[in-house]
């Protein structure tokens, strides 16, 4: 599933930056419908991650940050606001983030003073997915007050082709994806500012 997704395509270019990066796909009880519609906000979605993040460090020995585009920062950031402790990741990384949602409840509307860890949001200028306007980047941005450091990438140009809301429009940064990626790893990989 996914084979276009930002993350899924560039993976590759994180691992020539020096990261490990683990596919975390829908679980086998969610390959058909409603798939992960209702799940991503469970405290079952939560556990999951937490299994995914105490693999990787054991197998890695290294910090694990979650990073979700799209929907899937609805997961990401979910899974960082109710995971403390050794439990929560290092880090999290929002790429083309759902802030506005009718639906399931948008990042923004999440309690993300309860993160506790790094938080770098990615975000196309020219996003034009009616879930992601950027003019709603900064309400997000606010309510990161208790992260010990945030940070915002936004990039601009690349190509735009097909739905706005689909992985090679700008909200997937098609056409960007080195540079995004180069970004995301430099931030990642510095040490705390």
């Amino acid at each position: 599933m996914g084979e276009g997704n930002f993350l899924v395509r560039s993976r590759q270019l994180f691992a020539d930056k020096g990261l490990m990066a683990v596919v975390v796909d829908a679980p086998s009880d969610r390959l058909r419908a409603p798939f992960l519609n209702g799940f991503r906000q469970t405290e079952e979605h939560a556990a999951d991650l937490k299994a995914t993040i105490a693999w990787a460090r054991a197998t890695a020995k290294v910090p694990v940050w979650l990073v979700g585009t799209s929907r899937g920062t609805q997961s990401a950031a979910y899974a960082a606001t109710v995971l403390q402790g050794a439990d929560a990741p290092d880090g999290v990384v929002l790429t083309a983030t759902i802030l506005a949602d009718d639906k399931q409840r948008p990042v923004p509307a999440m309690p993300l003073e309860q993160i506790k860890v790094p938080v770098l949001v990615v975000h196309h200028q020219q996003d034009g997915c009616s879930h992601c306007a950027y003019s709603e980047i900064p309400n997000l941005m606010a309510k990161l007050t208790h992260t010990p450091r945030s940070h915002l990438i936004t990039a601009t140009g690349g190509k735009n082709q097909g739905d706005a809301c689909a992985a090679f429009a700008y909200h997937g940064f098609n056409g960007l994806e080195a540079d995004v990626v180069g970004q995301m790893a430099d931030w990642i990989l510095a040490p705390a500012r």
